[in-house]
């Protein structure tokens, strides 16, 4: 660290907590955090609840609360994820701790689905915002004023600070950190740390992007199987429109109402998430452009670098296995 940076003072970080968090959340944040005081910055992590009291994680480990919202003081808030807040109605008194909280919080941030209780206390009105790729759709549903972005690891706007999926807090909390110290101390403790300071690619590098509900219009589940039945036949526009008997234009309207991109971007999407998939089981990059539909390497190569910011070979030599060779 700078000497500039020490000398700034503590620097109060709170992370708000309920029954059925995420455990890795809160953990895997505060190690960063806590691995940056180890370099010579100076955070101080408190726990909170909305009443104080200790909560269930998901893993049913008990996490024991310092304090409660209203006596809670912090700089920086981080709101952790549960696997029950897309599905339901934040609890009030969860959405009233985080209003309390961020009102006396100069930057506010929130871990995977910890997105919902930011846009139920109103913190994402106007702003750009992410969460886990499976919950993208219902945040932007639920949030009809915040611009989701469902392919980013993390989202600052502003002040505020939102990730995706479980270990993405990891991402969001070096990213928070570079902010206070700079990046030569996000970069020591990423390296301590053992993880990437910056991964290269979205969340659909780690997920499969369509795994998530089909679409709901009946024609648009007919392109959905159409493509992925026979990701070689010919998908273009007309013939798509064609298939399912509207005309393009009307086709098009229908993918940007429900799944805001267009059917070409859609059909690329569908053979992308192929060829990564044959990439995964041992398929060379040849094989697995001809076997997803694409005209050509070249053309699957382009694809990857669109998505991901790799090429294909470089994502099957990174992600095909967790095997070191010897």
């Amino acid at each position: 660290m700078t000497e500039e940076a020490m000398a700034a003072g503590p620097h109060r970080v709170g992370f708000l907590v309920f029954d059925g968090m995420k455990l890795l959340d809160l953990s895997g944040p505060a190690e960063v955090f806590s691995e940056a005081n180890r370099f010579g910055a100076d955070y101080r992590l408190s726990i909170v609840s909305a009443d104080g009291s200790p909560v269930s994680s998901s893993i049913g480990m008990r996490v024991t609360a310092d304090t409660d919202a209203e006596a809670a003081d912090c700089d920086t808030l981080v709101v952790v994820g549960g696997d029950a807040l897309p599905d339901s109605p934040v609890d009030p008194a969860l959405r009233a701790a985080a209003e309390a909280l961020a009102v006396r919080a100069g930057r506010i941030a929130s871990v995977c689905t910890g997105a919902f209780v930011l846009g139920a206390a109103g913190l994402l009105e106007g702003r750009r915002a992410t969460t886990h790729w499976q919950h993208t759709t219902t945040l932007a549903r639920r949030c009809p004023a915040t611009r989701v972005e469902a392919d980013a690891l993390f989202v600052r706007d502003g002040s505020t600070y939102t990730s995706a999926g479980v270990t993405a807090g990891i991402d969001l909390a070096l990213a928070l950190l570079e902010d206070d110290h700079g990046p030569a101390a996000a970069r020591e403790v990423a390296r301590s740390l053992v993880v990437y300071m910056q991964r290269a690619g979205g969340q659909s590098q780690f997920s499969a992007s369509l795994q998530g509900p089909a679409p709901r219009t009946p024609v648009l589940r007919l392109v959905q199987e159409a493509v992925q039945g026979d990701p070689t036949a010919d998908h273009g526009l007309a013939a798509l429109a064609a298939r399912v008997r509207v005309s393009p234009r009307h086709l098009t309207r229908m993918f940007r109402a429900e799944l805001d991109t267009t059917p070409m971007k859609y059909v690329e999407l569908i053979r992308f998430d192929m060829a990564k998939a044959l990439l995964d089981a041992g398929h060379n990059a040849t094989e697995a452009a001809t076997r997803s539909g694409f005209s050509s390497y070249e053309s699957l190569r382009r694809a990857f670098s669109r998505h991901l910011g790799l090429s294909p070979i470089r994502y099957q030599q990174r992600f095909a296995t967790t095997a070191r060779e010897p």
